[in-house]
């Protein structure tokens, strides 16, 4: 995150700021890190660790939930890991593609980058959202997910604000959105 004194002038894009540094703060835990390119704004949540040997680590969604409602947008939850060459290639690719993409996101989804470690695997990993605090995999099945299985890298969720419940089934795993064609599609729910 930029220093304050480099903060945009534009208000909303402040705010914009403010907000994911406040959601960062909140999640408590490590440090959060982006790794979606900061130009889609997305919500930086870092994950609380547990006490648990090994550690869990938690994934807390509400604050994201109730942002994207004031703002009469759906969420687009992204899951990471720091180590994930996949997860760079997908990085990279809307980077590279930002001003083309950059618009069809910020018209109707809050982006949320979710960075995690490929160690922390699905029993290691909980997620929480208004009606739900779960590991992945039954994050997964109680939102009615088909990818209930193994965690995969990197993860993306296209979820309905009010009900926390997906918008389309999802692909998982490398290869999903090579194209802008196939961002688009995916950003308009066409399956």
């Amino acid at each position: 995150m930029r220093p304050a004194a480099d903060a945009p002038a534009d208000p909303s894009r402040r705010d914009g700021l403010r907000a994911t540094l406040a959601l960062a703060l909140a999640a408590g835990g490590v440090p959060a890190q982006a790794a979606l390119p900061p130009g889609y704004g997305a919500v930086v949540l870092a994950p609380t660790i547990g006490p648990e040997n090994p550690p869990v680590w938690e994934f807390d969604l509400r604050a994201a939930q109730q942002q994207a409602r004031r703002e009469g947008r759906r969420l687009y939850v992204y899951l990471g890991a720091s180590d994930c060459s996949h997860c760079r290639r997908y990085e990279a690719f809307l980077a590279a593609n930002e001003a083309q993409l950059r618009p069809h996101f910020r018209e109707r989804w809050l982006m949320v980058d979710l960075h995690s470690r490929l160690e922390i695997g699905d029993r290691r990993l909980r997620l929480r959202s208004e009606s739900l605090r779960l590991p992945y995999a039954d994050f997964q099945r109680a939102i009615g997910d088909e990818r209930a299985r193994l965690l995969v890298y990197p993860c993306v969720w296209l979820l309905d604000a009010h009900s926390g419940l997906p918008l389309m089934q999802m692909p998982a795993g490398a290869g999903t959105f090579s194209t802008v064609a196939e961002q688009l599609e995916i950003l308009r729910l066409e399956q």
